[in-house]
């Protein structure tokens, strides 16, 4: 656990420390840790009236890192990136970009970053060439580099093929790639993506993964992304910041996220004429954790011992006259790292996230 995650009262208190490796498969970050910052919260808050929306929040991220933001719909991640890029003022607290204030420098600020809405806000009826030109000029980029960043950036993005094509022609992914290109039409240092691959299919979900990987080697830029895909979190970013009811909760490597679960294999299994206790007598299991029942028969075990866990399990559904529908091994995933820190899993939180209406005229009550 860094100490950006421990100035949060609602992060636990025993330490994860880091692994020292990214969770794609080198032997070292691929971020310097060493890097200075280029974006930096402190204490920051945001409430509308009595509620609060963001409860100090503070954390720092390194130049060059991928920074995700971990947590369900109303959680308070699209709020924190509102506030980080001058879009709403912060309640109290700070936030600097890269070394300017965005409260004092607001216009300083938003030079250095692009931003990317969940909403796909290009001109349907213009073409995609058109939609790049016009946000460069705004950004008052000269009319000769306009031509070579929108050519570099169609490629990067892998739609130099459709240039000319009216953007209401495009797929869903292809206009996600279009709004990414969009972003970064005046070379930011900085690129905030707020849930960059909601509503996309699997294989456009992919596409856009490896395309803003792509981009940052070749940009060399510092990334933040907010997420409610734990997938899209563990595949992406160097460090990941669990946010829950506007707290930072947990911060640090998805591997190191990962180890400091209790159990180091996850199994899951679904039964049929289960007893009422069957829940406990799973985890009277040696080497077993927890256990979480996820409804319908399934359950979620975490153990120390994966096979022996299996084994037992199995002896025991055997023995009660339980009958065993379906049974998987995993390691520990970022699922039992929230469940972990939050006591509730993602994927119900989802669920519950679209009942939360905001407080009304929200612009009204900084």
């Amino acid at each position: 656990m860094t100490n950006d995650s421990k100035s949060n009262g609602g992060a636990k208190n025993e330490a994860t420390k880091s692994l020292g490796a990214s969770n794609r498969g080198t032997d070292k970050p691929v971020y310097d840790p060493n890097a200075r910052a280029a974006i930096e919260v402190e204490h920051i808050v945001k409430k509308y009236g009595e509620f609060t929306a963001v409860d100090d929040v503070s954390f720092s991220v390194k130049e060059g890192e991928i920074f995700g933001l971990l947590g369900p719909n109303g959680a308070g991640k699209s709020t924190l990136i509102r506030m980080m890029t001058t879009l709403i003022p912060i309640t109290s607290g700070k936030a600097r970009i890269a070394g300017h204030d965005v409260a004092k420098e607001p216009n300083a600020a938003r030079r250095m970053i692009g931003v990317i809405p969940q909403a796909l806000t290009s001109d349907l009826d213009l073409t995609v060439e058109e939609n790049l030109n016009i946000y460069a000029k705004l950004y008052d980029v000269p009319a000769k580099e306009r031509e070579k960043s929108i050519t570099e950036l169609l490629g990067l993005v892998d739609l130099a093929k459709w240039r000319d094509a009216q953007t209401k022609t495009l797929s869903g992914g292809m206009r996600r790639r279009l709004e990414i290109a969009r972003g970064l039409v005046h070379h930011p240092r900085i690129f905030f993506l707020d849930e960059p691959t909601t509503g996309l299919d699997p294989v456009s979900r992919v596409a856009v993964w490896e395309m803003l990987g792509n981009i940052k080697e070749h940009r060399k830029l510092t990334i933040l992304i907010t997420t409610h895909y734990m997938d899209e979190a563990d595949r992406l970013c160097d460090r990941i910041a669990i946010v829950d009811h506007g707290k930072l909760v947990a911060l640090d490597e998805p591997m190191a996220l990962k180890a400091s679960v209790p159990g180091s294999n996850v199994i899951e299994a679904q039964f049929e004429n289960s007893p009422d206790d069957w829940e406990q007598r799973l985890h009277d299991l040696e080497a077993v954790t927890s256990v979480q029942h996820e409804g319908a028969g399934m359950y979620r075990v975490l153990t120390s011992n994966g096979s022996r866990t299996t084994t037992q399990l199995v002896e025991l559904a055997v023995q009660s006259g339980v009958s065993v529908k379906s049974l998987s091994v995993q390691n520990t995933t970022l699922d039992d790292v929230f469940v972990h820190y939050t006591g509730r899993q993602l994927r119900d939180e989802l669920q519950k996230a679209y009942g939360f209406v905001m407080p009304q005229r929200p612009g009204l009550q900084p």
